[in-house]
């Protein structure tokens, strides 16, 4: 090789290869920047026909992709590398990747299938397999939860849809499902109307459907009283606490004893 033919021709080319550089630059920083600009406005127009908004977080992000996918593309034939055969490349390297991914791509339609049987709604709280929580985001791959903690959870879009979803916001109003022990000895009219004083005196508890208060159980050191209140599905964690503690103080002031599990022992003296 004649250096001094190549070092001429490297100079020349060098000038060149740095402006398709700063173009590719410049086109992937600009193309980021409209792609989120377009997904904003596209969020701002479905929320504004009051589109789902599970449905519109699911359609921004499939666009937000989209769009980055196209940018790359753009900034990648701005250095002189001929996009028809990238995107031959990419749609081959697709095809593999696919079949490495199959659980990613499980999850894309997993989301998709969320969606379209709307079984969950942003704002709603769920619960599935051992995790409980307020619907964040329904993404592509995942969807986000956050815990009564403030934890954030994400969930295979593939697992929520393949688990049993409980979704305890669909419905307007919720039966909180309390079970209350007393002693053999205790009178049970007097505690299930002490229970029904207690119920009837909170301003949440719907007074329509009418709460259960029975009998369910005869335990082995306890009789089990069921309660269930209906309340209006926003206050259900509320009045649940607040029953709790109440029927606790009521029963203490009418003299009806709580017990709980004991074990009497007996030791025989050998002779």
């Amino acid at each position: 090789m004649d250096w001094k033919e190549f070092l001429p021709q490297f100079q020349n080319y060098i000038p060149g290869f740095g402006i398709q550089i700063i173009s590719a630059i410049a086109t992937f920083v600009i193309g980021i920047w409209v792609a989120k600009s377009v997904t904003k406005f596209l969020k701002k127009i479905l929320n504004r026909n009051n589109v789902d908004k599970t449905l519109a977080e699911f359609l921004s992000s499939a666009l937000k992709f989209t769009l980055y996918l196209f940018v790359i593309i753009a900034a990648v034939s701005r250095l002189g590398i001929e996009t028809t055969s990238l995107i031959a490349v990419l749609g081959a390297a697709g095809l593999a990747i696919g079949l490495a991914l199959q659980s990613s791509l499980s999850n894309v339609a997993a989301g998709v299938m969320l969606i379209i049987f709307r079984q969950i709604k942003v704002g709603q709280f769920i619960e599935s397999g051992d995790v409980k929580g307020t619907v964040e985001k329904v993404g592509i791959f995942n969807t986000t939860l956050i815990t009564i903690e403030n934890k954030v959870i994400f969930i295979p879009n593939s697992k929520l849809i393949n688990d049993n979803i409980i979704n305890y916001s669909e419905k307007e109003n919720r039966m909180i499902d309390l079970i209350v022990g007393i002693g053999y000895q205790d009178d049970i009219d007097k505690a299930k109307s002490t229970l029904q004083s207690i119920i009837d005196g909170d301003a949440d508890i719907l007074k329509q459907p009418t709460a259960t208060i029975a009998v369910g159980e005869l335990a082995d050191s306890s009789v089990r009283l069921y309660v269930g209140p209906w309340v209006p599905n926003k206050k259900a964690v509320e009045v649940r606490f607040r029953l709790i503690e109440q029927i606790k103080k009521r029963f203490d002031e009418e003299n009806i004893s709580i017990p709980y599990p004991q074990r009497d022992v007996y030791l025989h003296q050998s002779k």
